[in-house]
């Protein structure tokens, strides 16, 4: 198994939408444990492929009651609401308020191409809405409100040419 570098806001792959995962077979598998790897070093509760690089529609999550994956996901439905200062793995060290449905329940596959569902409210359900963002080519920083994230992107791009921000 091996553990992957963390694609961070900049690289390209993360604002690319994911393409459909079509072959099945032992690279995937190996794959899924290598992200899960990946994901538990970092330390994170979620992973998709785009945030290691592979641009495909993948991801694995643990959040406290067992590692698992969905390959192919369509997100079937949401409710509720719910606001929780969201952070994520390729913009580092920050988090924001953010509101999204507290409920979320997925549908895909795994990686036998056995069909799944899965789902979750309040961690559960942000961390399955937060990776599926992840594989559309969308990034946390477009769930901000409008000044929120352009002090943000401002920030962040400050930092990844080494300015440094007054406080």
């Amino acid at each position: 198994m091996a553990v992957f570098p963390i694609r961070t806001f900049g690289d390209a792959v993360l604002n690319t939408a994911a393409d459909p995962v079509e072959a099945f077979d032992d690279a995937l598998a190996r794959l899924v444990e290598d992200m899960l790897e990946t994901m538990y070093a970092a330390p994170g509760v979620g992973l998709a492929a785009p945030q290691i690089g592979v641009s495909k529609q993948l991801f694995v999550y643990d959040v406290g009651e067992g590692p698992g994956h969905l390959i192919n996901p369509e997100l079937v439905e949401t409710s509720g609401e719910w606001e929780f200062d969201e952070g994520c793995l390729s913009v580092p060290e920050r988090f924001w308020p953010i509101v999204r449905p507290a409920y979320a329940r997925l549908k895909g596959v795994d990686a036998d191409g056995i069909p799944r569902e899965i789902e979750g409210d309040e961690l559960m359900g942000r961390m399955l809405q937060h990776e599926f963002d992840h594989l559309g080519g969308s990034l946390l920083l477009e769930r901000l409100d409008k000044s929120t994230r352009k002090a943000a992107l401002r920030d962040l791009r400050a930092e990844a040419l080494g300015i440094a921000r007054p406080e």
